[in-house]
């Protein structure tokens, strides 16, 4: 059986010298598959998005650019590649991936399962409520409360349009159930833009903040995905989203139940890479470049 070597990258966020480490790493490696995990476009996007203003387009230029050239160069040993986007990616930049996955450079696989040798790739981008005010990936978690300081999904701003409806009623944690609903996830692999909730993946640098002198939760991943992990115990589990967790906790992973869990979000100018083999996930390792 040929060998399963992943790269798994996360919270790019536009910065074309990570990606431009990312390609070098999937040369050098030559993984069979790449998983980028959300927050992929820059930070500014958003913000022009809002104003209207025009801009680069980035996913054709820069990602699907770079991995054309590597599908190119590299031929039959083009890895499969696995995406999502994440609450800083406007989703307006989605068609540039469905039409990216089209065309067969990628799989996008938000919302998702797609199968992978003996796997299955499930993909999901939306994250708990935030103080930001873009809300395209925003979902209440398990119920309808937010935490001191967060800006509920259905307030804030949007660059698609969105079903009211679901913007006051959906939940992570509905989506997963029916996203996953009649599975067996023995071998599943779950690319996920949020980390679950009180782990060593999902701790902010929120310590002594308060608002409304309400101690804020340094806590700020998704119950939804704990309780999921928990209930479902998939392989194995892929996230980003909390770029200072690794800094503060010292760990880029966790074991809970059978399922393992990988951050590949970093604080810091270099690009973070988990490489693993999912039929050996205890062996994961990651790098800084």
């Amino acid at each position: 059986m040929s060998a399963a070597r992943c790269l798994f990258v996360s919270d790019l966020h536009g910065r074309e010298d990570r990606y431009a480490k990312l390609y070098e790493q999937v040369r050098a490696r030559r993984p069979a598959a790449v998983f980028l995990g959300g927050d992929l476009l820059p930070h500014a996007l958003s913000r022009r998005r809002a104003r209207g203003g025009a801009e680069q387009d980035f996913v054709r230029e820069v990602i699907a650019g770079g991995f054309a050239g590597l599908r190119a160069e590299l031929g039959d040993a083009y890895p499969r590649v696995f995406a999502i986007l994440g609450n800083d990616d406007p989703r307006a930049e989605e068609e540039g991936f469905e039409r990216a996955g089209a065309d067969g450079l990628w799989d996008y696989a938000h919302g998702r399962r797609i199968a992978w040798r003996e796997f299955q790739v499930y993909g999901y981008a939306c994250v708990p409520p935030t103080p930001f005010q873009l809300k395209d990936w925003e979902r209440y978690d398990v119920s309808r409360s937010i935490d001191p300081g967060c800006v509920p999904p259905e307030e804030g701003w949007r660059s698609v349009a969105a079903d009211e409806r679901e913007l006051r009623h959906g939940t992570i944690d509905h989506d997963l159930r029916a996203l996953t609903a009649g599975q067996d996830l023995l071998g599943a692999i779950l690319l996920l833009h949020s980390p679950p909730y009180r782990t060593t993946l999902d701790r902010a640098a929120l310590d002594g903040k308060q608002v409304d002198h309400v101690p804020l939760d340094v806590h700020v991943g998704s119950i939804a995905v704990r309780r999921f992990i928990e209930e479902r115990g998939p392989l194995l589990t892929l996230h980003g989203h909390v770029h200072e967790s690794a800094r503060i906790t010292g760990q880029w992973r966790e074991r809970i139940g059978r399922t393992w869990a990988f951050s590949a979000a970093h604080d810091g100018p270099e690009l973070a890479v988990v490489e693993f083999d999912p039929r050996a996930p205890e062996s994961a390792r990651r790098t800084l470049h």
